[in-house]
């Protein structure tokens, strides 16, 4: 698995969780705050397709995965 992978996996994972965690009507519902992470992750987002740079990509190739 190259990096472009990984990120759009962990993207996907941190906002469904985030979503899991922040909702009112989820039964994991703990508060309204996790969706500020859920803005965090679409904002990263949002500015990697300009810039194509992402915190995540920084971890990722420190860890050795490779480049894709």
């Amino acid at each position: 698995m190259n990096t472009s992978q990984m990120i759009r996996i962990f993207a996907g994972a941190f906002i469904m969780i985030s979503l899991a965690l922040g909702a009112p009507g989820s039964p994991l519902f703990v508060s309204q705050n996790w969706l500020w992470f859920t803005l965090f992750v679409g904002a990263n987002l949002f500015q990697s397709a300009f810039t194509d740079w992402c915190p995540m990509m920084t971890v990722l190739r420190k860890l050795g995965v490779k480049e894709g």
